[in-house]
């Protein structure tokens, strides 16, 4: 045995009072750890409607968010591996918007007032999450960048490049963007859209046949209600929404849906060192704390972000272990509706957490803490 039968019931009990409180109408979560695969799952996919007594499984199709970045980093990996693209080649042959790129004099003062950047933006820069613009919180860039939308693709790197970056490429860990703008570079260096390039290089080969960028007519009796923060009952995208119909632009940085199976293969042939789809070499950089510690002084939502974690391509690096959880060296990442995903290598375990609440992701949370205390405290070897 590798989990506690009994154990585990506090795990199902987690899930079970989020569930009977009203935090979620269903959650679920997958555990796989030496060839065993263990699943709790409680609940439904809606609280009314369609899909309010369609219980919450493993093949349950879910809006998986920011869990779309180590996808996206994956793929643009396969391309590095096959020579078509290089970690520390500038972009601009196949992004020429991003060369000779601007840079704020201050990251809260006028967009006008800027000085050139200093290098060139890389691939290295975009999957680590450093090349110079992301969320910000404060200024007239701001607006800027939250105004930019998503258009389709060409046109969003086209108004991205418009603005001047926030700092200097390197200088410090932005979140979110760099992802949308890979998904672009990995479009235009394969010559196709980025969720053929997707399907072809990464999903197809894994057999993660529910993960994409829309949810099919046929699919839809498995697609799960997402429901909002402050009012769990109010549905903030339902069957009829965003993921309905093909998006404008296939957003890297958020926009796929997958299932716990599918995210299963995905994690899986990470901890087997690539499966094939990519190298152990490869998988070993992904997974690597690339951050400096200046850098990370610099960064991050809140003093001390980095304080026990580093940064991949496209996912967070457990530094150090800081309570009943993840060891050191643990890789992964959550979504804004509640999905995480986490590899442990020194444990062997892949961890998968399903639910769709809007900003149920953030790991500082009690739940989360409640959630990974029961998951590693049934681990049995």
């Amino acid at each position: 045995m590798t989990f506690s039968k009994n154990r585990l019931t506090r795990l199902r009990g987690q899930l079970q009072r989020r569930v009977d409180d009203g935090f979620a109408p269903g959650m679920l979560a997958l555990l796989a750890r030496r060839g065993e695969v263990h699943v709790e799952a409680t609940g439904y996919l809606a609280y009314e409607g369609a899909g309010s007594t369609t219980p919450m499984a493993t093949d349950t199709i879910v809006r998986i968010a920011s869990m779309s970045k180590p996808i996206v980093a994956a793929c643009a990996m396969t391309l590095v591996e096959d020579g078509t693209l290089r970690l520390d080649d500038p972009v601009d042959d196949f992004l020429p918007e991003l060369a000779n790129m601007t840079v704020l004099a201050d990251p809260t003062g006028p967009l006008d007032d800027t000085v050139p950047a200093e290098r060139p933006i890389t691939l290295r820069d975009l999957l680590t999450y450093t090349f110079g613009t992301g969320m910000v919180d404060a200024g007239p860039i701001a607006d800027a960048l939250d105004g930019l939308g998503y258009p389709p693709p060409a046109d969003f790197v086209a108004r991205l490049s418009a603005l001047p970056l926030v700092h200097q490429p390197g200088e410090r860990w932005m979140y979110d963007t760099a992802a949308a703008v890979t998904g672009e570079l990995i479009a235009r260096a394969t010559g196709t859209s980025f969720g053929a390039a997707l399907r072809e290089r990464l999903l197809d080969p894994l057999g993660m046949r529910d993960t994409g960028f829309l949810v099919g007519p046929d699919c839809l009796d498995r697609f799960a209600t997402a429901y909002a923060a402050e009012n769990p009952t109010e549905v903030e995208d339902g069957l009829d929404g965003l993921l309905s119909r093909p998006p404008a632009f296939e957003n890297g940085s958020g926009g796929l849906v997958s299932t716990a199976e599918d995210y299963l293969a995905f994690g899986s042939a990470l901890l087997a060192g690539g499966n094939g789809v990519l190298s152990r070499p490869a998988v070993t950089l992904m997974t690597t704390d690339h951050l400096t510690p200046a850098q990370k002084a610099v960064s991050g939502f809140r003093p001390d972000y980095f304080a026990a974690m580093g940064w991949g391509f496209g996912m967070s690096v457990q530094t150090r272990r800081t309570g009943l959880g993840p060891s050191a060296g643990t890789y992964g990442w959550p979504g804004f509706y509640g999905t995480a995903w986490y590899n442990d290598p020194a444990e062997d375990l892949t961890a998968i957490f399903i639910m769709q609440r809007a900003h149920a992701g953030d790991q500082t949370g009690t739940l989360w803490a409640d959630l990974w205390t029961a998951v590693y405290q049934a681990i049995e070897d």
